[in-house]
C-alpha cells in the first residue's frame, strides 16, 4: 500500500523557516517523482515544487525559487522542503504527492497519482 505522511508544518512568524517531511512507503522511491503542493483557503492547488530521487534533479515554481529548498533521503525514503524567509503569502495547508516517473520525467505541473495528508503552514505578519 502506497502512503505519504507529510509532517512539519505550524505557525511561524514572517521570515521564519519550517523544514516538512515527506515519508513514502510501498514504492520503489528512486523511481518516482515526490512533488510539493500547496493550498491556500480560496485558491486553487498549486506546484511549487518536485524532485527526482534517483539523481536529485528538481524544479521549483517561480514563487518559492531561492528560498525553498527540496531534497532527498533515500536511505529513510524521506523527500525535505526546506523553507525560509516564509511570507503571509506562503500560508496554505502543503501537500507531498508521488508518481512513477515513466517517460514524463520530471516535470513540476504532472499528474500525480498518490497524496498525503496535507500540512498546515501558517506564516504571521
Amino acid at each position: 500500500e502506497v502512503q505519504l505522511q507529510a509532517s512539519g508544518g505550524g505557525l511561524v512568524q514572517t521570515g521564519g523557516s519550517l523544514r516538512l517531511a515527506c515519508v513514502a512507503s510501498g514504492f520503489t522511491f528512486d523511481q518516482y517523482v515526490i512533488g510539493w503542493f500547496r493550498q491556500a483557503p480560496g485558491k486553487a492547488r498549486e506546484a511549487i515544487s518536485c524532485i527526482s530521487p534517483y539523481d536529485g534533479s528538481a524544479l521549483y515554481d517561480g514563487s518559492v525559487e531561492g528560498r525553498f529548498t527540496i531534497s532527498s533521503d533515500n536511505a529513510k525514503n524521506t523527500v525535505y522542503l526546506q523553507m525560509n524567509h516564509l511570507q503571509p503569502e506562503d500560508t496554505a495547508i502543503y501537500y507531498c504527492a508521488a508518481t512513477y516517473i515513466g517517460p514524463d520525467g520530471l516535470l513540476l505541473n504532472r499528474g500525480y497519482d498518490y497524496w498525503g495528508q496535507g500540512t498546515q503552514v501558517t506564516v504571521s505578519s
